[in-house]
């Protein structure tokens, strides 16, 4: 089987690339550096050459600080381009979506929740999700958008909350933390890779199915150091309210992962006490210094 996986030097991407060809799968990886997916034609050409069975569409821009940025961002987060792309062989096209497609709600987010996109990052993503779905419906492609909530483990941006955690631990450094309550839930790298993987095995799959991966358990930020300062056995220092927090911050963040297990079989199976303690070892118990310095950014 030869798979396509876009966004292949990513968080996720590099993970899943490994599950592959561990799988033995034909795997061919594309990262921002062979080919630039803002580029419709040069994405075009990159599907066509790769001529995958399946296609895992991971690749996903977050720049906006200009009127180029959030052009090019748009362009890698619809791939308006991809499934005329692809080749007549092609079986799947497997897309990781985002749970910021969703609004906030004070309860678990079904797959039948609205979509009320949090942020520009949301909302382009739930249009490539609904791009994805009308063109493979026209071309008779099946397609899956998994919609994950947040996602870390081993190899996370060094900016993120989780490595900024474990840094702290190793180093001493003090985490800022937003002033207002942040709740989300956390799901294992690993676990995603596996549903994704799955979904693409899964003929069976309605067309254009969405489903949500996550663990159906949400845990604050403040939660979540006090986790880490039981698996790490570090004294991890804070500073409340210094961090400005995220524009679509919220108390409830929160998956019901249902559909998933009925249609797919699957089922987190990595809670996140065990998930820091797995990428607090990959590590060492030595986080290196945070991107840019600043090791705020990304959460």
């Amino acid at each position: 089987m030869r798979a396509l996986v876009t966004g292949a030097g990513g968080f996720v991407g590099r993970h899943l690339v490994h599950r592959l060809r561990a799988d033995g799968w034909d795997v061919v990886g594309l990262t921002r550096v062979q080919v630039d997916l803002a580029d419709p034609r040069a994405g075009a050409a990159a599907v066509a050459a790769a001529d995958p069975d399946v296609v895992f569409s991971l690749a996903a821009g977050r720049a906006k600080g200009s009127a180029a940025e959030r052009a090019a961002t748009t362009v890698v987060n619809t791939s308006p381009w991809l499934v005329d792309a692809l080749p007549e062989r092609c079986r799947t096209v497997v897309r990781l979506g985002s749970s910021t497609e969703y609004a906030a709600a004070p309860h678990p987010l079904a797959e039948d929740a609205a979509l009320e996109p949090r942020g520009f990052f949301g909302a382009t993503k739930a249009a490539g999700s609904l791009l994805l779905q009308a063109a493979a419906a026209e071309r008779g492609v099946r397609a899956a958008v998994l919609r994950a909530f947040q996602v870390y483990g081993p190899g996370d941006h060094a900016t993120r909350l989780v490595p900024t955690v474990l840094r702290a631990a190793a180093t001493g450094e003090v985490v800022p933390l937003p002033g207002r309550l942040s709740r989300r839930d956390w799901v294992w790298v690993e676990d995603v890779v596996d549903a994704c993987v799955r979904a693409a095995l899964a003929d069976d799959l309605p067309p254009g199915v969405v489903l949500n991966i996550g663990t159906g358990v949400q845990t604050s930020t403040e939660e979540l150091v006090a986790i880490a300062r039981e698996v790490t056995g570090r004294a991890i220092a804070t500073a409340p309210g210094a961090h400005p927090g995220r524009s679509w911050d919220t108390a409830d963040w929160v998956c019901d992962p249902a559909a998933a297990t009925r249609l797919l079989g699957w089922r987190p199976t990595v809670d996140l006490a065990a998930g820091l303690t797995l990428t607090w070892a990959s590590s060492g118990g030595q986080e290196g210094p945070a991107a840019g310095g600043s090791g705020t950014a990304g959460w």
